[in-house]
């Protein structure tokens, strides 16, 4: 069994991937700039377990956290609408499917519909 510190009284928290105290750790700051999606942008509509809600989803875009979180803004605010980034996905509140996919190919996109 192997054993790793977790807390240190000199230095405090230990990152449990890298060992390093969390003020000095690489890993999670390198994790969170890497893009996450596949760079095949797809724009769907979904309203299973939302409580009959239906809302857009922005898949598979290969942005870092920040300019996800900027484009995240610029599609809601073109769409006239609320919505969050979860997981590297964009969803918008509402059924915006149009709105997003000619806001996407303005940014220079070539999203795909997917979902019927």
């Amino acid at each position: 069994m192997k054993t790793r510190l977790v807390y240190s009284t000199e230095t405090g928290r230990m990152c449990p991937d890298c060992g390093q105290p969390v003020a000095d750790c690489s890993c999670k700051a390198a994790a969170k700039s890497k893009p996450t999606g596949d760079g095949v942008v797809r724009v769907s509509r979904e309203s299973k377990g939302r409580g009959g809600k239906t809302v857009t989803l922005v898949k598979g875009l290969a942005l870092d956290a920040t300019a996800l979180a900027l484009l995240g803004k610029q599609l809601r605010s073109a769409c006239g609408s609320g919505g969050t980034i979860k997981d590297g996905v964009i969803e918008i509140q509402g059924d915006h499917c149009d709105l997003v996919m000619e806001a996407l190919k303005k940014q220079g996109h070539q999203p795909k519909r997917t979902g019927g």
